[in-house]
Order: C-alpha cells, then structure tokens, then sequence
C-alpha cells in the first residue's frame, strides 16, 4: 500500500482513532497532506526547549518553535528547518485560528509545569480542532532536605520571624506570597522585564533586595553570592524540576540555608525519550527544506 493509498484508508476507518496522552489528552488522529507531515509545532522556554528543537531536527522534522521573548529565541539553533515564533498565542477562537494557520503533525507542549492556563487552552484547542497534541512532563527531582508546600497560604504556617526570605517564584506569585509571609525582611531574584520590576516596586520592596537576572544553565555564582550579601535564611522556589530547581537544592545544600518548595500542579506527560520515540521520524522533511 502506497503513502497516499494508506492515508486513504486511515480516513475512511480510523478517523476516530485516539492518542491517549500521559497528560489525559485525548487528541483525533486525521489524515493530513502536504507539508504538514513534516512539521511539528513545539510550544516550550530556555529549559528543555534548545535541547528537544535539536533533536527534532536531527530526526529531520521541520520545526516551528512559540517562546515567549526574543531574549528565548535567541538560545535556539539557527537551521534551515527551524523557524521561530516569539509572544504570546492568545486563548481561544484566537488560538485555534493560531493552530490552525501551520497544519503540523503534532503540537508539542513543552511549556512550564506551572503554566497551567497554557495547558488548559493547548488541550481546548488541539481537542476542538482535532490536532494531535503531546506533552512533554518535567521528571521531578527528590526533594532531599527541602520542605513541599502544597500552597503559597501554607507559607503562613512557616516560622520564619526574625529570618530573611529570598523569593524566587516569578512576578506573578509575589503578592501572595508576601500577604502569607511571616519573615521579617524579603529579598527576590526576578526575570529582567520591567513589569516584573515594577509589579515588586509596587509591593513596597526595596530596590535594593531586588536582583533581575536571567539564570545561567551552570553558574549560579550570583545567586550565591546575592544570598550572603542579603543575609539569607531561607530560599522559596517552586518545584519546577530542571536545571533551576537542581542549583538551588545545591546552593541552599552549600550555604546552609532552608529550602521550601512550592508543590507543583498535578500533571503528566511522556519524558524526553518517551517523546522521541512516540514522534519517530517524518517523511521526506530534508527534501521539503531544501525546496521551501
């Protein structure tokens, strides 16, 4: 049976044939022509998302990578089978329509584990328009001597008076956290955005206990030493997995400090490998480059 014969027949018997993701998506397989069964959209950050585009590409998909700034786009490959689509992608009518404009093989949601709006409207959107959706899920690491909470309001329950807390949750978890903090001074590292600076001006937070700064992958020498220039007790992060979580289990491991965790959303997905082997490789993608 020829290509284009077995598509045929995947339409006519098996348009309700399902992918059931590890993450609860439930997503159609449809016969689709052309290009897309070279392509593949991945929606991911600076994390695993350098790592997976290259080996998406050395599988020889055509690759369509959705960060958030041209500051993340700028830690990809440059490649004749990559192309780079920075900001936001709406919700909605607005992201389907999004999806729809590039027909691709699969949608790949390697985006936070925090990111659960993404998810929510990822999932909405691949199961309405019956685009094939894989997630790829952070392993967690094992929490060692650091202490989960399941909320940012369990932070209330924490002794921290008299102690100095170093907050690095992102602008957006800022304001609750400070309402459920009992430490007698705050300090923060932040992404360098001026929103996420003035969201802790606006809080009242010193400038000067303010640090936004970009993580480097394997030098956390800033960190560290932002951490004993503040007089740090404790470090609250969240339970990202990834290289993040990994240096700062290390560095409050190397400077003493008290390490709580913020529990992350319930979730699942295929790991790197599950997802390499799920994806497999295309038909004719090299070719298909040459020619665009």
């Amino acid at each position: 049976m020829g290509v284009s014969d077995f598509w045929s027949f995947q339409h006519f018997h098996f348009q309700q044939a399902l992918i059931h993701n590890k993450n609860a998506t439930v997503a159609f397989i449809l016969p689709q022509s052309g290009t897309s069964h070279q392509r593949l959209w991945l929606l991911s950050g600076t994390g695993e998302g350098p790592f997976l585009a290259t080996s998406l590409l050395g599988k020889g998909w055509h690759l369509r990578v959705s960060v958030v700034s041209e500051a993340a786009a700028r830690v990809y490959p440059s490649h004749p089978c990559l192309e780079i689509k920075i900001g936001a992608l709406g919700a909605g009518e607005k992201l389907k329509a999004a999806i729809s404009s590039w027909p691709c093989r699969w949608v790949i949601d390697a985006t936070h584990p925090f990111a659960r709006k993404i998810h929510q409207e990822l999932n909405q959107a691949c199961s309405d328009l019956q685009q094939p959706l894989l997630r790829y899920w952070r392993p967690e690491l094992a929490p060692g001597k650091a202490k989960l909470l399941p909320n940012l309001a369990a932070l209330a329950n924490e002794n921290l008076e008299g102690k100095v807390l170093f907050l690095a949750l992102g602008a957006r978890e800022l304001s609750k956290a400070l309402l459920h903090s009992r430490a007698s001074d705050h300090c923060m590292r932040l992404l360098p955005s001026p929103e996420a600076l003035k969201t802790a001006l606006t809080l009242g937070l010193s400038a000067e206990k303010i640090a936004c700064l970009r993580p480097h992958q394997s030098k956390w020498a800033v960190e560290a030493a932002l951490c004993r220039q503040w007089g740090c007790d404790v470090v609250l992060t969240r339970q990202s997995g990834g290289n993040n979580e990994a240096h700062w289990h290390e560095l409050c491991e190397a400077l003493n400090l008290q390490l709580l965790l913020l529990s992350r959303p319930p979730g699942a997905g295929f790991n790197i490998k599950e997802l390499m082997t799920q994806i497999s490789q295309p038909r004719n993608c090299q070719e298909l480059c040459k020619n665009e």
